[in-house]
């Protein structure tokens, strides 16, 4: 039996420490969406665990209010940009084997030195988009 590629089929951890792996990631909204919808039950405890590979800076900002979100930077460099609700701002950069916690209602975006590939643990419930 082969394994599952993390990077065509995210894995959902929910309640009751069940791993569940999902549909095929189209790197669209509705899949976000679509995800959101059937995972719902699990609430703000559920996490999707997702890998991409950039190479370029994001185009956006995002911001998860229901938990933590962990960043392992697992090849390359980048550097997060995090923008706290006090106003407060800082900027984190991490290379290969580092992470970083995008903590609940930080406003996050990243850029990429050349190329990057990082693991990310994210409490997606609520997550909310804007324009950079």
């Amino acid at each position: 039996m082969a394994g599952i590629s993390i990077e065509r089929f995210p894995l959902h951890l929910g309640l009751g420490a069940k791993a569940v792996p999902q549909a095929e990631f189209t790197g669209e909204m509705d899949w976000y969406m679509a995800y959101s919808e059937r995972t719902a039950t699990d609430g703000a405890e559920g996490r999707l665990v997702t890998i991409h590979t950039f190479s370029e800076d994001w185009s956006s900002w995002e911001m998860h209010p229901a938990g933590d979100e962990a960043v392992l930077c697992l090849t390359g460099e980048m550097t997060l940009h995090q923008e706290f609700p006090d106003g407060r701002s800082q900027q984190v950069t991490i290379g290969a084997g580092d992470y970083a916690i995008n903590l609940p209602g930080v406003w996050h975006t990243a850029d990429i030195a050349s190329t990057a590939t990082a693991l990310f643990i994210t409490a997606g419930l609520g997550t909310t988009h804007r324009p950079r």
